[in-house]
């Protein structure tokens, strides 16, 4: 590993300190997905992440189904 690797994992992994739990779940799948090892989360998981999103997103979730 070289040094501006070992930088650019650091900066990843500060960036990942300041998601919200629902965009955790995703930025998960997606890098599984660039490794090919995708797995597919438990039905507890997804609903979890389900209502994640929808608490973030309540306001424009309201606003489309006003419209």
């Amino acid at each position: 590993m070289t040094i501006a690797t070992a930088t650019l994992k650091e900066q990843i992994l500060a960036e990942l300190d300041h998601l919200p739990e629902a965009a955790l779940v995703e930025t998960l799948a997606y890098v599984q997905s660039l490794s090919g090892n995708l797995q597919m989360a438990s039905p507890e998981e997804a609903m979890q992440a389900y209502l994640a999103s929808e608490k973030e997103h309540e306001e424009v979730y309201t606003r489309l189904a006003n419209s």
